[in-house]
């Protein structure tokens, strides 16, 4: 019996070690074509590591060319920041009045939250688009960040946090004299920390990898963000392979960044949602 568990956790090992294998490859290669010239891009067998280096006039193009990547980085940087400060605010003291305030609804309330989710966001583009315009919040950094500073999926997520936080921690602070105000700051939120973290994290993401909203609510050029300036770059570059692997890799880099450097507060977050108080 002892045999066949090594065996099989063997098989088991090396068949995640070669999916992970090819789901690393083709970003190893992305990054790979974005040192190279032209025409070593495609070049067969494939060159892992470049003969021909040409880091400098690739990424050079990519920043300060006809599009420069540096005011579309300050404009995403600027949208995803603000929006995550935001959604985290907001979707944390949601997640704490539907788990540890009791009010008249606020089930049914919870339920009309959740309903929303259920909702297809491409289905609510056009009244949003009439409300943005009559709001004059169209093409305007203002009315990207309010869209994605609500979240029926943050407040969801979060709850379920906050419900795993054991009430005799609320009740003793309630009998020193502490208001949900000084609960909520003082007490709960330093004990989901690691949701909060990891909610931010992918707000972030999600936010730095939106394309739909960007390109329905700007319209300024100036005002786009990396991923409007990806696909403007693309169209315009489509035939040099090697400069859209370099735009790609310096839209991807900060999010590998901030994973890296977040992942421990992730992997605590998901750890914390697996036990209850």
């Amino acid at each position: 019996m002892d045999k066949r568990k090594t065996v099989s956790r063997t098989i088991a090992t090396i068949l995640m070690l070669a999916a992970g294998v090819a789901f690393v490859l083709p970003f190893i290669w992305m990054i790979s074509a974005s040192f190279k010239p032209e025409i070593d891009v495609f070049k067969y067998p494939i060159e892992w590591i470049p003969k021909h280096w040409n880091v400098y006039e690739n990424y050079r193009e990519v920043w300060v060319g006809e599009h420069p990547f540096a005011i579309y980085y300050w404009n995403t940087i600027k949208v995803s920041v603000i929006t995550t400060i935001i959604s985290v605010a907001v979707s944390s003291m949601a997640a704490y009045g539907f788990s540890h305030v009791d009010f008249k609804g606020r089930n049914a309330m919870f339920l009309l939250v959740l309903m929303t989710f259920m909702v297809p966001s491409y289905s609510i583009i056009v009244p949003q688009f009439m409300i943005f315009r009559w709001l004059q919040l169209f093409d305007s950094h203002l009315g990207l960040i309010l869209i994605g500073s609500f979240s029926a999926l943050g407040t969801f997520m979060l709850r379920q946090f906050f419900l795993g936080i054991h009430k005799d921690y609320l009740e003793a602070a309630k009998l020193d004299g502490a208001g949900h105000a000084r609960i909520f700051m003082q007490i709960t939120i330093p004990l989901v920390k690691p949701a909060l973290a990891t909610y931010a994290i992918l707000r972030f993401i999600w936010t730095w990898n939106d394309y739909a909203n960007p390109l329905i609510f700007l319209r300024s050029d100036r005002l786009s963000t990396i991923q409007l300036g990806i696909q403007k770059f693309a169209s315009e570059s489509g035939a040099y392979y090697s400069l859209i692997m370099a735009g790609t890799v310096s839209a991807i880099l900060p999010l590998i960044v901030i994973f890296i450097i977040g992942q421990k507060q992730v992997i605590e977050g998901i750890a914390m949602g697996g036990v209850k108080g």
